[in-house]
């Protein structure tokens, strides 16, 4: 089977959460009509799995706020999807958002804006609805059913519209049923899907809690090439944020032990780094192991390049490659090649160069990050807002190793990940000795996880040296295929 045919029906499913537009028949504008889920604050977190795969792919719906927005007072419905894992890495990579704006005493929406990230293409679109028209969008249909009675035997008709296409639904309410998922328990009301015109799916379920939030808690499908699951795996009430960072705002920036003091000049200075765990020169070189397999699947290389004027600015040229090794090739070849400049004091990136070649994902980017006013922008223009402090993969790399990392310490910094910032913790766990090769050595262990909803779900583990150049020796993560293992393959014995 073609990658991109397993990725059709993830996608396909997804859609039920969040596609484009639908319009619902009149018995949803005329119907009863509850407040209940429109909650400010609630966020809703989905795991999508397909066929043998368990996280194909994560949902999440939030009622972001409430205010004046175009000058109308509105509920702002936010949802987003991205695949995950090996389905984004090799099959599919998905990383979409929705923004939709709906009068808080009908749920009918007058604004929508979808922004999609594709592996193939990319797209920012907004949509103005007509008044009394009736007509929804997904996001706020799904939130518009939410809020009916949807009594048993119930039966609510809608226009579902992609991008070239409109499907006729129905969602009719069958019968009650108990359900159970990560999150607990839930006596629900199953809802079955019909799609008039073939889409690919059949069976198609949706099971909402029998409450007066009506919890969307599960939905399935069955596809030609095994089952589709949206399993709730959260729902919790949190403080509004505002949905932007304005720029100029510091992100959470942690603290080097000794910060770099600069040497006064412009254009470098053959490679004085003063106070830094590292100089210019050093490589580490990782061999990357799959579970219990001997060989490694992978190598990865990390190297201080040099300092001198670069783009304008004085900065600190690092680098990484990584790519698979002939054991693993044929079913997955990955070569990727990361150039990352950085202000020598503050080890905060200003250009970013990615070259990725990973299974059919291919990337080839530069991203200028201005950290005075928070922006980050690629080679066609499109901009990202950043919290001020934003690292990248490689400069965080170097710079965690300038943190205070003894145990029990926690550190925060902002990180871009998929052009999108995340806020990750790095906390310091305990001192032990690990082997490395024929080698004990003494070394911090250290967690890493991020703000998203299942925050620790991939157990990203790290060991540095104990010593004041806190190399990193091992780090290690838990996968769909199983555990992830790199190891520093040779270890400096001075601090170069």
């Amino acid at each position: 089977m073609k990658p991109a045919l397993v990725c059709t029906p993830i996608v396909l499913l997804l859609a039920l959460l969040i596609p484009v537009s639908a319009q619902r028949s009149d018995d949803t504008i005329s119907g009863a009509f509850s407040r209940t889920p429109y909650r400010v604050g609630e966020r809703l977190t989905y795991n999508v799995s397909f066929s043998n795969i368990i996280s194909a792919a994560h949902v999440e719906l939030r009622v972001a706020a409430r205010g004046t927005f175009f000058g109308r007072d509105a509920f702002q419905l936010r949802g987003s999807v991205r695949t995950t894992g090996l389905v984004n890495v090799a099959l599919f990579a998905l990383n979409n958002e929705y923004i939709t704006y709906v009068d808080p005493e009908t749920g009918v929406p007058f604004r929508s804006q979808q922004i999609i990230r594709e592996a193939a293409r990319s797209s920012d679109t907004t949509f103005e609805f007509q008044p009394a028209s009736g007509t929804f969008d997904f996001l706020s249909a799904l939130y518009r059913l939410r809020a009916l009675p949807l009594a048993e035997g119930s039966t609510h008709a809608l226009t579902v519209r992609g991008e070239n296409r409109e499907y006729q639904v129905e969602l009719k309410v069958s019968a009650r049923q108990t359900i159970k998922t990560n999150v607990g328990s839930y006596n629900s009301l199953v809802t079955q899907v019909r799609v008039k015109n073939d889409n690919g799916l059949d069976n198609i379920r949706v099971y909402f809690s029998d409450d007066e939030r009506h919890l969307p808690v599960l939905i399935t499908a069955r596809h030609a090439a095994g089952e589709i699951r949206a399993e709730l795996a959260g729902s919790d009430m949190v403080a509004p944020q505002p949905q932007k960072t304005p720029p100029g705002t510091p992100g959470p920036i942690a603290q080097p032990i000794n910060p770099p003091r600069s040497n006064g000049s412009s254009s470098g200075n053959n490679g004085s780094l003063e106070n830094l765990p590292f100089k210019i020169g050093e490589q580490l070189t990782y061999q990357v192991y799959l579970g219990n397999v001997a060989q490694p699947a992978a190598t990865a290389s990390f190297q201080v390049r040099g300092r001198s004027r670069y783009f304008e600015n004085d900065g600190l040229l690092l680098a990484a490659t990584a790519q698979t090794t002939n054991a693993i090739q044929r079913l997955f070849f990955a070569n990727d090649r990361i150039n990352t400049y950085v202000d020598p004091k503050t080890l905060l990136p200003y250009r970013s160069e990615m070259n990725l070649i990973e299974g059919r994902r291919r990337l080839d980017q530069i991203l200028t990050l201005n950290q005075n006013y928070g922006t980050a922008s690629n080679e066609k223009g499109e901009r990202i807002e950043i919290p001020v402090g934003t690292h990248d993969f490689i400069s965080f790399f170097y710079a965690v190793r300038t943190f205070n990392l003894n145990p029990p310490k926690r550190n925060a910094i902002s990180l871009l990940v998929n052009n999108q910032v995340k806020t990750l913790f790095i906390s310091a766990l305990k001192r032990e000795t690990i082997r490395l090769g024929e080698q004990d050595i003494q070394a911090i262990q250290l967690s890493l996880t991020t703000d998203d909803p299942q925050s620790d779900r991939y157990q990203l583990r790290a060991w540095v040296s104990a010593d004041g150049r806190r190399l990193p020796l091992r780090l290690t993560a838990q996968t769909e295929i199983g555990q992830v293992r790199a190891d520093l393959a040779i270890i400096p014995l001075t601090s170069q």
